[in-house]
């Protein structure tokens, strides 16, 4: 019984190598097929809410409550509470914790910190929400104009778009060869849009920490990647695709070993920037897995048969 459980798991595993190895062409379409539905997601959430992402207050501007506060509360529900009275406004409510026991409330509105009137009505909304009398707490109140958030907003989307390009510069440079390049360069992109997708639909606020993850996760990205096309490219022992199984065995060592790291602290954390961007990251990863070891492995596989068809050793 257990040598035929054996052989079936070494059939198994030979049926799958099989199907890797003989139909990359055909495996293919999954990599693309995510993109194009990521970017769906997108273009709906654009057409939707006339922006690519949810941004919290530190990106739009607004007010930030900080409240001192050490009974458990249903966040969701003080959200509701406070949002019936503020219908054209988001309304973002969460647990300050520390050592694992509530400490504070905080309540982010994209309101005009400047308008009293507005100030007031939502520190009212937020004692009937919570039961409690501010005047007799030490809470803080954050104020972020909406112009000062729109311009965070705009150099963090420039320092992304320059990081991005300075990356495929590098290597565009380092491999000096077109296909090899863009797929790199494309897998990096695939990784970022599917993460962005993905938070979309979690309806994540994304604020400065998120933008920050983005740029980490070009990084992570491009890492295997280079690990891969330089072992089929710049490698000349064994067969291709004895390098390409030699690149996953060190690549998805590196990329498993990041993914529960990024759980870890996720989920051991008590600061929920550093969650949003271990968050970005996993899902980053996740989507790498498919991106480098499918996508990328086609289109380097691709090129090089066509290089030896033209009579080119790689």
């Amino acid at each position: 019984m257990e040598q035929s459980n054996a052989e079936q798991k070494k059939y198994l595993k030979q049926a799958l190598f099989e199907i890797y190895d003989k139909k990359y062409k055909l495996l293919l379409i999954i990599p693309f097929l995510i993109l194009l539905f990521s970017l769906a997601q997108i273009g709906y959430q654009i057409y939707k809410t006339g922006d690519f992402l949810k941004r919290d207050v530190s990106l739009k501007g607004g007010v930030t409550i900080t409240i001192p506060f050490d009974k458990n509360f249903d966040a969701s529900q003080i959200e509701k509470q406070i949002s019936s009275k503020f219908t054209k406004n988001d309304i973002a409510v969460r647990a300050l914790r520390s050592a694992g026991s509530v400490v504070g409330v905080i309540v982010e509105a994209d309101i005009d910190g400047n308008n009293k009137a507005e100030v007031g009505e939502l520190l009212a909304s937020i004692e009937d929400a919570l039961v409690i009398d501010l005047e007799k707490v030490d809470y803080g109140i954050e104020i972020i104009g909406s112009s000062l958030g729109a311009s965070f907003f705009r150099e963090s989307l420039i320092a992304l778009a320059i990081a991005f390009l300075f990356m495929g510069i590098v290597v565009l440079i380092y491999f000096r060869t077109f296909i090899p390049s863009i797929a790199i360069i494309l897998a990096a992109f695939s990784d970022m849009v599917f993460a962005l997708a993905v938070i979309n639909l979690m309806d994540v606020r994304i604020g400065t920490a998120g933008i920050a993850a983005f740029l980490m996760l070009i990084g992570y990205s491009v890492d295997t990647d280079i690990l891969l096309s330089v072992r089929v490219l710049k490698r000349k022992e064994g067969t291709v695709m004895d390098r390409i199984m030699s690149s996953i065995k060190t690549g998805m060592t590196e990329t498993l070993t990041a993914i529960v790291a990024v759980t870890v602290a996720m989920f051991v954390t008590q600061s929920e920037v550093i969650r949003q961007i271990m968050l970005i990251l996993l899902i980053g990863l996740i989507a790498d897995i498919f991106n480098t070891w499918i996508q990328n492995v086609g289109l380097l596989r691709i090129y090089v048969e066509r290089k030896a068809k033209k009579g080119i050793t790689i």
